[in-house]
């Protein structure tokens, strides 16, 4: 999860109360960056979803956390939630080339090579990605699947 996905956080969404869904949102954020185990924030991230269905950076943020519990399949439909929602986002774009490396589905140049333009035109995104593909690292060693990711970045 990264400082981009608090950043879009907080749009005006037509499906958020005024302070439940985002108040959670940057608890639960803070909680993770501070270094709470994914076990512990998966339910605040069901609720966001639940409550702000529209808010990618929820989705985006419950991918990340099922792939850290190595929940490929429930992961993968998170993550293509997050693109559909915002296909901009490179980090849900990540989070779905993992998903689908993980789960074997197709498709995965396509999210990849969409990153690689987004950090071509935004490289100030390259240390944010860069700092969230080492946090996953350090949360769940030797973890291929975001080790390929990686590789295909920095080609």
């Amino acid at each position: 999860m990264t400082d981009a996905a608090t950043d879009v956080a907080n749009p005006v969404d037509s499906e958020a109360t005024p302070d439940a869904p985002v108040s959670l949102f940057d608890q639960a954020i803070t909680r993770y960056q501070q270094g709470a185990a994914p076990e512990e924030l998966i339910d605040d991230f069901l609720t966001i979803t639940a409550q702000s269905p529209r808010q990618s950076a929820g989705w985006t943020c419950l991918a990340w956390l099922q792939l850290l519990l190595d929940q490929p399949r429930t992961a993968l439909q998170s993550a293509r939630n997050a693109v559909r929602l915002n296909p901009q986002d490179p980090q849900a774009r990540i989070n779905l080339s993992v998903a689908m490396l993980e789960t074997g589905a197709k498709g995965v140049r396509e999210h990849i090579e969409m990153v690689q333009r987004v950090i071509q035109i935004a490289p100030e995104l390259a240390a944010e990605l860069n700092d969230s593909i080492a946090d996953g690292l350090r949360r769940r060693p030797g973890w291929q699947a975001l080790e390929k990711v990686k590789a295909w970045l920095e080609a």
